[in-house]
């Protein structure tokens, strides 16, 4: 009796058997996925920002006139325009405009519309109306936020001035025609219409606090500057860090609202780097000076943000 042994070729065994993918080539699929989703938003910021801003920086070197946008000719002049505006006292004056006008404008509008968080933070009846009727004044265009404000801080016939008169504190204050007054009012006003942006992004963040914290504050009988002090601040330290900022990148280049109330007078009382921006592009017809202006503002707004994120990152660690 004989036997017979069968032998499997190996290459039979491992016909069935699919070859293992290459980790390379799964990295490069993988990496060329992400590139996809992140192409289009690197598209619109270089369309939309990168160029705007390299074209605003390569103008403030050029003498470029309204004659250049017939001729197509913007010549060099070197750092021509940057000397012109350095040595102009208004460029001193609105500078220091801005810088005021930006502090008093958040300081009031972040403590004002975080004791307004606060305060609609506890439940009571009519709280949710009472929070939409103060979204009013930030849904409100600026325009025309600026307009009828005009119209109520006039020194004659404005609304204030004739409530101030009845109660006799005086109605002939002259809110936007004072050199003295004019800065002053136009801060007040941007505080009111920045209150109920700070209010609904502060109150939001009220709202992600445990209550446990509050009630095992409450247990240790800490009182209520303490617990906002020790509990309440520094959990919105992350929620103020978003709020300052983007309430500063607003502020410091508002152009409507004063434009509005006093176009940058009376007697250059209000102008800003915003303002004069504007004067000197479009009432001037100096484009390379008003570029020039505008790339001292995006400095002073890309100087804050860096300094003030990496204090907070600093502060975190």
């Amino acid at each position: 009796m004989t036997t017979s042994t069968v032998t499997t070729p190996v290459s039979a065994q491992t016909s069935g058997k699919s070859a293992a993918p290459d980790p390379a080539r799964q990295r490069l699929r993988r990496r060329l996925a992400q590139w996809g989703f992140v192409a289009p938003a690197v598209a619109f910021m270089l369309l939309f920002f990168g160029y705007p801003l390299v074209r605003n920086i390569v103008m403030s070197f050029q003498h470029y006139t309204p004659k250049t946008f017939f001729t197509g000719e913007a010549p060099f002049n070197g750092t021509d325009n940057w000397s012109s505006v350095f040595q102009d006292v208004l460029f001193g004056k609105a500078l220091w405009h801005t810088l005021v006008f930006t502090a008093g404008s958040l300081l009031g509008q972040f403590c004002i519309g975080l004791a307004l968080a606060v305060f609609f933070n506890r439940r009571f009846p009519l709280n949710g109306v009472l929070r939409s009727l103060i979204l009013l004044p930030w849904l409100v265009p600026m325009v025309v936020s600026g307009i009828v404000w005009r119209r109520i801080l006039d020194q004659d016939t404005g609304v204030l001035n004739t409530f101030l008169d009845t109660l006799g504190l005086g109605g002939s204050t002259p809110w936007l025609t004072s050199p003295d007054m004019a800065l002053l009012s136009v801060i007040l006003v941007n505080i009111w219409i920045g209150i109920p942006f700070n209010m609904v992004i502060l109150y939001g963040g009220l709202q992600e606090i445990p209550k446990e914290l509050y009630e095992a504050s409450a247990l240790d009988g800490a009182s209520a500057w303490r617990t906002f002090r020790s509990i309440t601040l520094p959990m919105l330290k992350p929620v103020i860090t978003v709020v300052l900022v983007l309430g500063f990148m607003s502020t410091v280049k508002i152009l409507d609202l004063i434009l509005a109330l006093t176009d940058g007078g009376p007697a250059d009382a209000t102008q800003t780097l915003g303002t004069l921006t504007y004067q000197n592009s479009f009432v001037e017809l100096d484009f390379g000076a008003g570029a020039v202006v505008g790339n001292v503002l995006i400095l002073v707004s890309a100087v804050f943000a860096v300094f003030y994120l990496r204090a907070n990152r600093t502060e975190g660690k």
